[in-house]
């Protein structure tokens, strides 16, 4: 079983493969077409999946849940790396949360 060590190399290695597809033909690359389209196709794509993983959790069908959320997290590193937001800036975002209760954290935000 992979540690969660392993698992976070994971997402990282795939952002940074995003990242390096940037610049591959997007004859050749569905990351480099994404990207080549810019911020609303990614955001675009994004939410789709992001819609779709809620579905199968309505659903309860794992199987589903397990490929859908996949599928989320490469549109949100493609959609990251569009908007030039590294990983790294919402990973000391979490963390940074995570020394306080979820209820609290969401009261310190700023409204406008």
């Amino acid at each position: 079983m992979a540690t969660s060590v392993d698992n976070l190399k994971v997402i990282v290695d795939l952002a940074n493969r995003i990242a390096e597809r940037r610049t591959a033909s997007p004859d050749a690359s569905y990351t480099a077409r994404l990207l080549l389209e810019g911020v609303p196709k990614c955001a675009k794509k994004f939410g789709e999946e992001a819609v779709e993983l809620a579905l199968a959790a309505v659903l309860a069908d794992r199987s589903r849940i397990r490929s859908e959320a996949a599928d989320a997290l490469y549109h949100l590193l493609v959609l990251l790396e569009a908007t030039g937001v590294p990983l790294s800036d919402v990973l000391t975002e979490l963390a940074g949360r995570m020394k306080q209760t979820g209820i609290e954290e969401k009261a310190s935000r700023k409204r406008p």
